[in-house]
């Protein structure tokens, strides 16, 4: 269970804190009315993420016994969290541009986040597989990276709203820089696990 709840604790922290149409939404809905106004958007994946994960994982469990898809997949993954490190490291910080954004908070974070290609392509290249993997073992497993996973990605929106909320320059300072480096370090080390599990599928090792 620890690792699964690791896993779900790194990506929902990563997710959380990575520029994207969201965060942007976040912090515009924030600047714009105010604090509440940004919670209720950073609320949105609670909404939008459930048919993704059916979908996803009812697709890749019918897949389950073909190895070489399974560990395709998961190779994949790796490649994309090792991306989303690589990004990470090189963040100089996040620039909001608030006039790509009208305010509706809810349900335009909804509409957002259904758009967005970043939701499918996390859960049909990591999150699905993690799932899939921890449910073989126990349903506390995958409900552990399901729960952490969700706890952090809504939880740190809801924290950068605040911080947002009383410093406009946040996203730019050295605090955020220097988190998005640490979770660059961490999901690089987690994307060589990635890689192993999907060699391991191959029978490369």
């Amino acid at each position: 269970m620890i690792h699964f709840l690791t896993a779900g604790t790194l990506l929902g922290l990563s997710a959380g804190f990575a520029p994207g149409p969201l965060l942007t939404l976040v912090v515009s809905e924030t600047l714009r009315h105010d604090i509440r106004a940004g919670v209720r958007v950073a609320l949105a994946p609670l909404i939008t993420d459930l048919p993704i994960i059916v979908l996803t994982v009812f697709a890749l469990s019918r897949l389950s016994q073909f190895d070489a898809v399974l560990g395709t997949i998961s190779i994949l993954g790796a490649l994309l969290v090792l991306f989303l490190g690589i990004g990470s490291l090189s963040n100089r910080g996040a620039a909001i541009d608030q006039s790509l954004v009208q305010p509706r908070s809810l349900a335009k974070g909804i509409l957002v986040n259904l758009m967005s290609p970043h939701p499918y392509l996390f859960w049909f290249s990591i999150g699905a597989p993690t799932i899939i993997k921890a449910w073989h073992q126990t349903v506390f497993d995958a409900s552990a990276f399901i729960a952490s996973f969700y706890v952090f990605l809504i939880g740190t929106k809801i924290l950068l709203a605040i911080l947002v909320g009383r410093s406009k320059n946040f996203l730019a300072g050295k605090a955020y820089i220097v988190i998005m480096k640490l979770l660059g370090l961490m999901l690089i080390g987690f994307a060589f696990f990635l890689f192993r599990d999907g060699l391991q599928l191959l029978g490369w090792v």
